[in-house]
């Protein structure tokens, strides 16, 4: 079991109201698996992808990660488990507007000190077929290619999870559909995929699917 979550809670309180993003989240997914998050706008969905990234933490529950509780892991084990055990694709591409593809790329190897991280960063961008486009800067790129640097930049540190948040938001429908194979390629290299969405049609893509409305896990945790 890669992911396990028990009871996860987090509320947000606005004035004398509060929302709970997440009430008693219990989910298992198993290494290798492709699972889809879906729901509604606001029924915590990406709450949760922060939380299963490290990024976030619940209010009450257990986070295990890989066997580790991750309640129990001090910042820089956090630190380390975001650059090097799981790659994050959003669906905005987060990319730095001034640097090159191939920079932006490079960026996550700089940061874990590994050694030759030009040659890393050229060759993820050409397992994604950007050979040709690595010099470019973002606003030279069409959304899809944009989205193909993002995945780049989420596999250079070669992670064993991708949490993909909304990565066919942004494109056309043939865009998105080329950007599935490749989130399917991925998993059938062994590599855990999760990704959030509130599109039918991409989670169908998916071997499993958790439906999330209003905090809960309606089916399929």
């Amino acid at each position: 079991m890669v992911i396990k979550t028990n009871n996860l809670k987090k509320i947000y309180r606005l004035g004398d109201s509060e929302v709970r993003a997440l009430d008693d989240v219990s989910i298992s997914i198993e290494q290798g698996e492709m699972v889809g998050v879906i729901g509604p706008s606001g029924s915590g969905k990406s709450t949760l992808m922060n939380i299963l990234g490290c990024l976030d933490k619940p209010d009450s529950g257990e986070y295990y990660l890989s066997g580790d509780n991750v309640a129990e892991l001090d910042k820089d084990r956090l630190a380390e488990i975001r650059n090097q055990r799981i790659g994050f694709v959003f669906q905005s591409f987060n990319l730095l507007p001034r640097m090159s593809a191939l920079d932006n790329v490079e960026l996550p190897l700089l940061y874990s000190g590994k050694r030759n991280t030009k040659q890393l960063a050229e060759k993820a961008l050409a397992d994604v077929g950007l050979a040709d486009r690595m010099h470019h800067e973002p606003n030279q790129l069409s959304g899809g290619q944009r989205q193909r640097v993002a995945v780049a930049r989420s596999l250079v540190n070669d992670p064993s999870i991708v949490l993909a948040d909304e990565p066919t938001g942004n494109l056309d429908s043939k865009t998105s559909d080329e950007m599935m194979l490749l989130l399917e390629e991925l998993n059938s290299q062994g590599r855990t995929i999760i990704i959030v969405t509130h599109d039918p049609d991409v989670a169908s893509r998916c071997a499993r699917s958790i439906h999330m409305i209003d905090g809960k896990v309606a089916n399929g945790g």
